[in-house]
């Protein structure tokens, strides 16, 4: 009753203010802090993709525990989700990812909360080979196929692998934006990217266990700047070349960065073993390292656990 509600509601309110968009304050639509709000954020972000003029989803100050969701376009105009409260994981969800953007045009992810993927309760059993399974490996948001997309202001903490994926991507600009999670947190990437095209990293400030800022295979037209990096393992492009039919990498623009504590600095990772790939057009510029292990790292014999059958070099720098 209250969902219905809360339709009814947004869709007055809409009638009554012509082309503005419509606010749905999840807290009006039955939302109470300290509960699961995965059912009625579901139906919210129905609601908002079928505003014709947009709307906004805003997530007031307060803990909200939120299972798997999938926010899935195209939407009939843009969605702005608002988030100034806490967003908690379950311990371990199913699914690759925890919250899922996909398939629409201009979406903006702001305000000054927190998505906390409760990653600390499973970091001691990842470390343990026995009992990693699939059921950890949980990216906290992914960003797939959006065209015109901002996230700015919001927090990424304690994901229990990759805090965000972006793949497919057009036209997005991550601004402003903090990941945190433990020096020694398997595996938890600060932003991956990959087969995307105009991407923006700005002002952002990334301390995790594992690459700050990864780039995978299909990247084109990558500008990272004034980014902060540390705890972590640097500023990587790769691994590439680990599959078949992997797509080249270039225009990677790395500008104005510092990196403290990391056991990396920038570096570029193929594996030796799959047909040959392009890397080009790569700039790493006005970079501070500070109590950096390697500072630059160019290794076309990536092979982690000797898992590699060939010794070739496939890849062209």
């Amino acid at each position: 009753m209250e969902i219905k509600l809360c339709s009814l509601i947004a869709l007055l309110g809409f009638l009554t203010i012509a082309n503005a968009q419509t606010v749905f304050d999840i807290t009006k639509c039955g939302a109470t802090p300290n509960s699961d709000i995965t059912a009625i954020l579901t139906k919210t972000w129905t609601d908002a993709c079928a505003s014709p003029t947009g709307a906004t989803i805003v997530i007031p100050a307060g803990t909200y525990k939120c299972g798997v969701v999938e926010f899935k376009g195209p939407c009939k105009g843009p969605i702005t989700f608002q988030v100034d409260g806490t967003l908690q994981a379950p311990t371990s969800p199913d699914g690759d990812s925890w919250i899922t953007f996909c398939s629409f045009e201009n979406l903006a992810v702001t305000g000054t909360g927190t998505f906390d993927g409760m990653g600390s309760a499973i970091y001691g059993k990842q470390k343990s080979k026995a009992v990693v399974t699939s059921r950890y490996h949980k990216t906290n948001w992914s960003f797939n196929f959006i065209t015109n997309g901002h996230m700015e202001g919001v927090t990424s903490k304690d994901s229990k692998e990759f805090h965000v994926n972006v793949l497919g991507c057009k036209n997005l600009t991550i601004s402003k934006f903090t990941v945190c999670a433990p020096a020694d947190s398997p595996n938890t990437d600060g932003i991956h990217l990959g087969r995307s095209n105009g991407v923006q990293i700005l002002d952002t400030k990334i301390g995790t266990g594992d690459d700050c800022i990864s780039v995978g295979d299909g990247m084109e037209q990558l500008t990272v700047e004034r980014v902060t990096c540390g705890p972590g393992h640097g500023i990587s492009i790769g691994s590439l070349g680990q599959y078949a039919g992997e797509m080249p990498v270039k225009g990677i623009f790395v500008r104005n960065c510092t990196l403290v504590n990391t056991q990396n600095g920038v570096r570029i990772k193929s594996w030796p073993d799959q047909e040959a790939n392009d890397v080009s057009d790569i700039h790493f510029e006005d970079i501070v390292l500070d109590n950096v292990d390697n500072p630059i790292i160019v290794d076309q014999m990536y092979c982690p656990s000797n898992l590699c059958k060939s010794k070739v070099r496939n890849n062209r720098l």
